[in-house]
């Protein structure tokens, strides 16, 4: 597929909403050029990650219109769960300084509300941070983890177990689907 931007010179760049387009919209037999591919990369790294936060974001979107590209599955894949870990260790340390705050007027939460939080989370254990990845309750939870002290190592060995497998199913039932017959 033959790709033509109207701009008059050619950046020695292309733009990574280009790139993007490009990446999703080649043919699986003209491969990206170095440039586009690592835009990419990028691209999927900083969307996981900014999904991990508070942020409404997600990255399987991305992830699967890379994958159909017939990219490499372990390195897409270890790329989508660096960045969601990431975003989930800025979360942990949010909630490691975050009470610190909770005596000004601005603060969000109650006092009530982080009493039941606290309960929650004891009650379900540090091995509620494996579903990290599911959404609406992953994120709050990183944050709760930090809010409890609980062990960087640990909190990092569950949390990127739970999301390394889910990106390893998401990349297993696509790369599945893409060989069925039709």
């Amino acid at each position: 597929m033959q790709y033509s931007h109207p701009q008059k010179a050619a950046a020695p760049f292309p733009a990574a909403a280009d790139c993007l387009v490009l990446t999703v919209r080649s043919h699986p037999a003209g491969p990206l050029n170095g440039t586009c591919l690592l835009t990419a990369y990028i691209s999927l790294f900083t969307l996981a990650l900014l999904a991990a936060t508070v942020l409404p974001l997600s990255s399987e979107l991305l992830l699967i219109a890379l994958l159909q590209e017939q990219r490499s599955v372990i390195a897409l894949v270890l790329v989508a769960t660096a960045g969601n870990v990431l975003g989930s260790c800025v979360n942990w340390f949010l909630g490691v300084f975050i009470l610190r705050f909770r005596h000004q007027r601005w603060f969000y939460f109650s006092e009530t509300q982080i009493e039941k939080a606290q309960k929650g989370f004891n009650r379900y254990g540090t091995w509620s941070l494996l579903l990290a990845w599911v959404p609406v309750i992953g994120d709050p939870l990183t944050l709760l983890a930090g809010v409890m002290r609980v062990k960087f190592s640990t909190f990092l060995l569950l949390v990127t177990t739970g999301k390394l497998l889910r990106y390893i199913f998401i990349a297993y039932v696509t790369v599945s689907l893409q060989a069925a017959p039709i």
